[in-house]
């Protein structure tokens, strides 16, 4: 794609292709500067050995370390579910309040510009065509691997501006930093990437470049998959758009990861990380815990088990500040001598509130027939313990001994980051966009079921396929969950606490809300009154969309995703900007709208103040 604003015929064929809103200009000058180190190897035609090429993806990667804090604090700040504490920097008070500036530190374009213009740099000059004596293509791995980044990266960075210019091609000095280049926005970003990934084979959606153990940890954590960026551009296209083709594709691709990604003939299922009352307990403290916080345990990064972990994509960070790209969330988060215990970012009264507001579901007693009977844990409960128990699971309060001042002070501890390295993408994820995206493909039934009982064929044939037609049904028989791979958790699993290993598969809400299939309060949303079928299937997709927004702040609440899901949940409806300022207003409970609304410099009910802009040159 040529982005030079003087071919005047290339301009115009591209004013064909994508939509007005994007057919802007600006210089780059400001984000690409010529006496730093914005490009490696700028002084080589082509890397066509071992040591360029792992040379350049490797400092791809140093790349990405400067935007890893960003990418996790701009997704969550500017959510309802985190709040400041008095210790919180004026930089992120700013990016709460919606009053960023120029010189905000979270506000840098240029990072990403460095990622992408070093990404340009390999794209441009990698030898692709050489082959080895086994007459396999030797650098297809990294070029698959850093197209995948630059994707990447131009999604964060139109997501949190909106518009962005638009570079494929190395800078490499001033006259290039200074043409001028076309700013696309969100759906001429998707529409590209889409293009451009396009011909990547199918074989390197989960084969990455060989570099085995870096630093303890199984350097397949560093790469974004394929089919999960495929998915990501289709189900930001699909809200930008509201074609349903779009998400129908971006279904297809997060099941294509899961499908694929430890081969074929294999399993990536939801797994039994769990946190539930247990069976009979007299006392509403006792809890069942299989190993929920796996995918926040540096244990988790090891080699060890990769095909079983939850963990998929990762940001290295260094594990001293001298090493110059140390991930700050560990203090941001927690309480540790480095903050004088003092943390700037603490869960909001919003996800209290949400976690609270589940009905948890108990297996309470065990009768002389083997059969269980239901309860529903009461209101109330000390530290977070009713309704959900994930929040409590990943935070806790307490005290300890400030040696400095000699005195006792408040700790707070956010399990999620307690690692150096700065986690992307799970498992749980996955499952839960491929929810939403098939959610607003039309099958409401489909989704609700990964979140209530979770997926196999016996469960797409016992109730799933008699709510569709003939073509519909074949279109959700391309998602395959063969029972031998995909066993459901039963009952009787619970009560024995014997898990099987072929009993792989739950609903996502059980991680952490009880046993959800016998919940009477977590049902299908529908309306059985509402006598035309199109309208009845929109309310249940408007009720399932619900759900899984919910879900999603249960499941990855201060992991960097929620302001995004918010996002495209508001883009659905029929008053975006309201529904945004709703949410986003929420952020310290219903009591609190108001106060929160003052406090936050722009309205958002104006879709362009949801994102950032700086120096004129990017966003609105």
């Amino acid at each position: 794609m040529i982005t030079k604003i003087n071919n005047k015929v290339l301009a115009g064929v591209f004013a064909l292709l994508f939509p007005l809103s994007s057919l802007f200009f600006t210089s780059c000058e400001k984000f690409f500067e010529q006496d730093s180190d914005d490009v490696l190897y700028a002084d080589k035609d082509h890397l066509n050995n071992a040591v360029d090429t792992v040379y350049s993806v490797v400092g791809i990667m140093n790349k990405l370390q400067a935007i890893a804090d960003r990418t996790i604090l701009l997704g969550e700040v500017r959510g309802d579910l985190i709040d400041l504490t008095s210790t919180a920097s004026s930089d992120l008070r700013d990016l709460a309040t919606f009053n960023v500036g120029d010189d905000n530190v979270y506000n840098a374009p240029r990072d990403y510009y460095a990622v992408i213009n070093n990404c340009n740099y390999f794209i441009a000059n990698a030898n692709t065509a050489l082959k080895s004596n086994r007459d396999e293509f030797i650098f297809m791995k990294e070029y698959a691997a850093v197209k995948a980044i630059r994707a990447w990266t131009y999604l964060q960075l139109v997501i949190n501006y909106g518009r962005v210019p638009f570079v494929t091609e190395p800078v490499l000095s001033k006259e290039d930093a200074e043409r001028q280049y076309e700013m696309y926005d969100i759906e001429a970003v998707c529409r590209y990437f889409l293009n451009d990934l396009a011909s990547i084979p199918e074989l390197y959606n989960t084969s990455y470049p060989a570099y085995r153990t870096i630093r303890s940890t199984d350097s397949r954590y560093f790469f974004f998959p394929l089919s999960i960026i495929r998915g990501e551009l289709n189900l930001w296209l699909g809200s930008v758009t509201q074609n349903k083709e779009f998400y129908r594709q971006a279904a297809l691709n997060y099941y294509k990861y899961i499908s694929q990604r430890n081969g074929t003939g294999t399993a990536y299922p939801i797994g039994l990380s769990l946190r539930m009352w247990r069976p009979g307990s007299s006392s509403w403290t006792a809890t069942q815990s299989v190993n929920i916080n796996e995918a926040f345990n540096a244990e988790s990064e090891s080699s060890s088990n990769y095909t079983t972990k939850e963990l998929i994509t990762m940001i290295p960070g260094d594990s001293i500040r001298a090493e110059g790209n140390y991930s700050e969330l560990r203090n941001l988060f927690n309480s540790t001598e480095d903050n004088q215990y003092k943390p700037s970012l603490t869960p909001s009264q919003a996800i209290q509130d949400i976690s609270a507001a589940q009905v948890n579901c108990c297996l309470s007693t065990v009768r002389s027939d083997g059969s269980v009977s239901v309860a529903y844990a009461p209101p109330g409960l000390s530290k977070h313990q009713s309704g959900d128990l994930r929040l409590s699971n990943v935070w806790s309060e307490g005290y300890a001994f400030n040696t400095v001042s000699s005195e006792l002070v408040e700790t707070q501890s956010i399990l999620k980051y307690q690692t150096r390295n700065v986690h992307i993408y799970r498992r749980q994820m996955v499952y839960l966009r491929m929810a939403e995206a098939l959610n607003q493909a039309g099958y409401p039934r489909m989704a609700f079921q990964m979140l209530a009982q979770g997926v196999n064929n016996k469960v797409k044939n016992d109730t799933i396929y008699k709510f569709y037609s003939e073509n519909d049904s074949l279109f959700l028989a391309q998602f395959d969950f063969p029972e031998t791979l995909y066993g459901l958790f039963t009952v009787s699993d619970v009560v024995s606490s014997t898990f099987l290993a072929s009993h792989n598969t739950i609903g996502i809400h059980t991680r952490g809300s009880g046993w959800t299939p016998r919940n009477e309060y977590y049902v299908m949303p529908d309306d059985t009154t509402i006598t035309d079928p199109e309208a009845r299937l929109a309310r249940q997709i408007a009720g399932v969309d619900s759900l899984i927004l919910n879900e999603s702040a249960l499941e990855l609440a201060f992991e960097g995703t929620r302001y995004y899901d918010v996002m495209r949940y508001a883009m659905r409806q029929s008053n975006p900007g309201e529904t945004m300022a709703k949410i986003i207003y929420g952020r310290r409970g219903e009591s609190r709208r108001a106060e929160m609304q003052g406090m936050i410099k722009k309205d958002l009910n104006n879709k362009a103040n949801w994102f950032l802009n700086w120096n004129g040159k990017i966003g609105f």
